[in-house]
């Protein structure tokens, strides 16, 4: 018989567990709730001490007194952290590790590596958080109105905020500031990743990831990796008890969606273009790439009519060292040479946005295009549009705070314009939600996906709602059956017209 041993994020403790305990039993499994040292019950118990090895040793005494011969290990979230540890000492007891919205710790790495938001973060770092001095070794558990820096909180009812916060516990700093050590024998172990959409993860997500080549990621596509989702926050014991209790039955049993099979397909980002686009001349500079229109001199010296330029910023994060960048994959290519054969000069460039605390690198590399590109002979520096993607998105917030004279228009498809619950440390700064209000007459085309994860249409939905309260001028373009990346996923007659109306309109506001 299998038996599961269910381990809690931070502030809570076992009690969190009870509902999808009683599930789990009524099914006819064995369930063990873990009482970590400090958390729960046992809060009581902390002190200066309370580390993560602590709770790693919890974990292990645990194990030893189980008396089914296979276990399934749950942890969420920083519950992830001795799970693996405590695994790592009893692998032959571990049938499977279950990753409940939680994070892919490395060895060596603390808890607070994953922490979400960065004032908690600096919080942790800098010390203090409890009432005094004599505290600092503890973080005060949040207020009701501050769970959500820890994550979503979709899916919870004023009742269960109440409950989260009056039985929650201080937590120890040292669980989270102590680096994980994590023998190979855990990372070996079977394993099942629980997404909670609305906390903005989800199997697509990792699929994508996987498929950019992260090397970090390659133990995804093991089989014996599987995944589910569930449509709700970051607290899916207290927001779905019975369909999470469902989930971990079938992790047992080895159930789930497994990325090997797609994996060895061909990458959606290397998909072909929706469109057929006629080759034209490309010139790289740097981390710059300019597609030319056909009309133009090749000799910049003779060039008597300089041309508007769309700059094409890709999303992310994109790990460093994947092959082909960005700027050589087909969907950039195939807008930049689009434009180009429209009388534009399209330019594609690679930044550095590679995890999500690069932000301000990559809207430096940004900045420094643009000036490039505004300085080449061959370009009206007085009429540039920016047209970003993705998770490139965020970055459209600077120039919406304080539009330059030369910027004629921002364009973005299926764009994110506001982190997402699991982004914490990402800077305010980069909010195009809030950053609008400062847009003035700037025009904006915003071409939105029906199939859009739901987490990013929000985002989406926030910004236009923002947008209309300050009066900013937006033009929509749907795309109803349309899904994230579509340029090179849906070769429809539907999503090829939106590129055209989306190019046309971009174009129209640079010659007016």
């Amino acid at each position: 018989m299998t038996a599961f041993v269910l381990v809690s994020g931070s502030y809570t403790g076992d009690w969190v567990w009870r509902e999808v305990a009683d599930r789990l039993r009524e099914s006819g499994a064995e369930v063990y709730l873990a009482a970590l040292t400090g958390m729960g019950d046992r809060r009581h118990l902390a002190g200066p001490g309370t580390d993560l090895e602590t709770h790693v040793e919890d974990l292990v005494r645990l194990l030893d007194q189980v008396a089914e011969p296979e276990v399934v290990l749950v942890g969420h979230c920083y519950g992830i952290h001795p799970v693996l540890g405590a695994a790592g000492r009893r692998p032959e007891r571990i049938a499977r590790v279950v990753y409940l919205d939680a994070g892919m710790p490395q060895d060596g790495d603390p808890a607070l590596q994953l922490v979400p938001d960065p004032v908690v973060r600096d919080r942790l770092l800098g010390g203090g958080g409890g009432d005094g001095a004599a505290d600092d070794w503890r973080l005060d558990p949040p207020a009701a109105d501050e769970w959500q820096r820890w994550g979503s909180t979709a899916g919870l009812s004023e009742a269960d905020l109440a409950r989260l916060t009056r039985l929650a516990a201080p937590q120890p700093r040292g669980t989270l500031t102590q680096p994980l050590r994590l023998p190979e024998a855990a990372s070996a172990l079977p394993a099942t990743g629980v997404f909670c959409t609305a906390n903005g993860a989800s199997i697509a997500m990792a699929e994508a990831m996987v498929g950019l080549g992260d090397p970090r990621l390659q133990a995804l596509v093991d089989p014996r990796v599987t995944f589910f989702e569930l449509d709700t926050g970051h607290w899916p014991m207290l927001s779905a008890p019975g369909e999470l209790a469902g989930v971990l039955l079938k992790a047992a049993a080895g159930e789930g969606y497994r990325l090997a099979a797609t994996v060895r397909e061909q990458p959606g980002h290397l998909r072909p273009f929706l469109l057929d686009v006629p080759e034209r001349r490309r010139e790289r500079i740097g981390r710059v790439d300019l597609h030319l229109p056909d009309d133009l001199p090749a000799d910049p010296a003779e060039v008597d009519r300089p041309r508007p330029a769309v700059v094409f910023v890709h999303g992310g994060p994109v790990p460093p060292g994947v092959d082909p960048t960005p700027r050589d994959w087909p969907a950039f290519v195939g807008y930049g040479q689009y434009v180009a054969g429209l009388g534009a000069i399209g330019v594609t460039l690679d930044h550095r946005l590679h995890a999500l605390t690069d932000y301000p690198l990559a809207a430096e590399d940004l900045a420094e295009a643009i000036e490039l590109v505004r300085a080449d002979p061959r370009v009206d520096g007085d009429r540039i549009a920016l047209w970003h993607f993705s998770a490139g998105g965020l970055l459209l917030a600077d120039w919406l705070a304080a539009p330059p004279p030369w910027l004629r228009c921002v364009a973005a498809s299926y764009p994110i314009l506001a982190p997402l619950p699991i982004w914490g440390p990402v800077e305010s700064r980069f909010r195009p939600v809030a950053a609008v209000r400062g847009a003035g007459r700037l025009p904006v085309v915003l071409t939105r996906v029906g199939l859009e994860r739901p987490e990013i249409a929000a985002t989406v939905e926030e910004f236009l709602t923002a947008a209309a309260d300050c009066g900013a001028e937006v033009e929509v373009v749907d795309i109803p059956l349309g899904h994230h990346g579509f340029e090179t996923r849906d070769h429809t007659d539907e999503a090829r017209g939106a590129v055209e109306h989306a190019a046309r309109s971009v174009l129209g506001h640079l010659r007016g």
